[in-house]
């Protein structure tokens, strides 16, 4: 139960609720406990009656009178039960909510890094199975445990006072029970977690499936990934079956263990009758259903353990994540308005996932205003450039100023609000294109979503699809083309209109007329905005302010066009290899 006293903050804020529930669920149980009572004297008056000690008349007449009286009662019973099922239900259902919102948020809050380290079919496990396994724990498990905790308090008493020896002998199983409860559910708990493992690792091979499923076909690996399913499958066969053949002992232990409980009351009582040690028939049919009233509740007492088992295991998963702290942390919390100069000195970078050093020594300049481009080749760290200026990774050594003040110094989400970034690999969502566009700027007009698919020249693409901007798209954007859906990214960060632009190898995609359509729409669009242009072509960066040339991870060149083309080297060449390509 370690784990689950995470949970103790929602039961605390919904305690009224709490209060409310445990309250109806006795009522509903002293209703209940009306029958037997009842019942005894039921059979007590026709007992009387059959001995002679009252009239056929007044035996009637009781009997109607307990009749009514157990009915009411058992109305009575139903309809408190109904309200404890609403009420301590609806609490599991709001701790639900709210715990999904809470690891939500958190996943939000957590840095680039950890996604790179965790698995996404494992994250979408814990937010939904682990978290439906925590809520059968809140609400179901609650719910019984309150209500096998009531029945015993109330009924155990009124056996040993009805009769203390017929109840010894009643209840002698019970202990013992106890006992093989307790030796299961470890057993369970072991289980349970291997259970929940395997569902973590069938999301994560199922998404990714999915996900890559153009690959598969393309491979012809659909009959090699049935194999790993079914191999997967199998062994998540084989955990549940070893779950479940646990599970199957509860039942026929408690029916069983219940059996023997009703044969001691009828023998046990039986003889006491006849020795006059008890009064009344009627006693046994008392005891016989305050046993067969406890069957229930002790044979529930296999399940909520494995409820709470699981769930145990389920926030254990989650609380893994939760104590997960990020790596970028916002250190200012006052309002620090970005204008958009960028200063790199003496910067280094090495990713610790594969300790590969991206940066090593980096300094430059980048004024307010300035549109400039990176180029290098693949692995040269352009790209590492652009994620350090949204701070999306803090640097191991030198310093990064952005508007003169170190970064870590600025409100962290000012400076991500002031960013319009494109990525390298367009990533859209499954909605319209008018919202996908929309996504850095919800609240943006008709006319401002045209005006930037217009600048971006993707919007004659959009209007000869048949809903136009109204057109839903597929899982990451898969209804358009990959030059499409480069566009209708770079469409998203001009209507957001940031200080900084963050254009990372976004034109890849597109043909060369296209490209510098763009390029001539982006001018003019980011005037007086910074703008930083990662490519491999030449023709994105020509016309750029300055030009940073890497290669390794270090700064090769720095200049102008004109600079750069007027003396030999990586830029020189580039050029004139791509203006031949161009010319043949």
């Amino acid at each position: 139960m370690k784990e689950l006293k995470y949970l103790n903050k929602y039961f605390k804020k919904y305690w009224f609720k709490l209060l409310m529930g445990i309250v109806i669920t006795i009522i509903a149980r002293v209703f209940t406990l009306v029958l037997p009572r009842y019942v005894n004297k039921s059979v007590t008056a026709v007992e009387d009656f059959m001995n002679g000690k009252i009239s056929e008349v007044v035996a009637r007449e009781e009997l109607l009178k307990f009749i009514l009286i157990i009915v009411s009662a058992a109305l009575l019973s139903g309809f408190f039960t109904f309200l404890m099922r609403q009420t301590l239900i609806n609490i599991s259902r709001y701790i639900e909510y709210d715990l999904k919102n809470e690891i939500f948020d958190h996943y939000q809050f957590l840095s680039l890094n950890f996604y790179k380290k965790n698995r996404t079919g494992d994250l979408m496990n814990r937010i939904s199975e682990d978290v439906g396994q925590v809520r059968m724990y809140a609400g179901p498990a609650l719910m019984y445990g309150i209500n096998t905790i009531t029945l015993f308090a109330c009924i155990i008493p009124i056996m040993f006072i009805t009769a203390p020896e017929l109840a010894t002998y009643a209840l002698i199983p019970l202990p013992i029970l106890s006992v093989l409860i307790y030796q299961i559910s470890i057993i369970i708990h072991h289980r349970s977690t291997r259970v929940q493992q395997f569902l973590s690792n069938l999301s994560t091979f199922t998404q990714e499936t999915f996900s890559g499923i153009s690959v598969i076909k393309a491979y012809v690996l659909e009959p090699q990934v049935n194999e790993e399913l079914k191999t997967l499958a199998i062994d998540g066969r084989n955990k549940s079956m070893d779950l479940a053949k646990v599970n199957a002992w509860f039942f026929p232990l408690m029916v069983l263990l219940i059996g023997i409980s009703n044969i001691f009351v009828i023998y046990i009582g039986g003889k006491q009758y006849l020795n006059g040690q008890i009064t009344s028939v009627g006693v046994i049919a008392e005891f016989i259903l305050y046993v067969n009233m406890l069957t229930w509740p002790v044979a529930i007492v296999g399940w909520l353990t494995s409820i709470v088992q699981r769930a145990e295991a389920s926030q254990k998963r989650i609380n893994e994540f939760l104590k997960e702290k990020p790596e970028i942390v916002n250190l200012v919390q006052e309002e620090t308005p970005i204008k958009g100069k960028i200063e790199f000195k003496n910067v280094s970078f090495t990713y610790e996932d594969t300790n590969i050093t991206a940066l090593k020594d980096i300094s430059f300049t980048i004024n307010e205003g300035d549109t400039v481009a990176i180029l290098g080749k693949t692995g040269s760290g352009k790209s590492t450039i652009l994620d350090l200026v949204a701070r999306l990774y803090d640097i191991q050594s030198g310093e990064i100023y952005i508007d003169d003040r170190p970064i870590k110094e600025l409100n962290l989400y000012n400076l991500r609000e002031s960013i319009g970034a494109v990525p390298q690999d367009a990533f859209l969502f499954s909605d319209t294109i008018e919202n996908n566009i929309k996504f850095g700027k919800e609240n943006a007009t008709v006319e401002e979503v045209v005006t930037a698919a217009k600048n971006a020249v993707v919007h004659d693409n959009i209007m000869g699809f048949t809903n136009q901007y109204e057109t839903v798209l597929g899982e990451r954007g898969i209804t358009l083309s990959g030059g499409q859906k480069q566009r209708v990214s770079i469409a998203r960060a001009l209507l957001k209109d940031p200080k900084i632009y963050l254009f990372d190898d976004c034109l890849s995609a597109v043909d060369t007329e296209t490209e510098e359509d763009i390029l001539n729409n982006l001018k003019k669009a980011s005037h007086n905005r910074t703008t930083l242009i990662v490519s491999h072509r030449v023709s994105s960066a020509k016309n750029a302010d300055k030009i940073l040339v890497l290669a390794n991870g270090m700064l090769l060149q720095e200049g102008t066009h004109d600079q750069l083309n007027s003396v030999a080297g990586y830029y020189k060449e580039l050029y004139r290899n791509q203006l031949s390509e161009k010319e043949s």
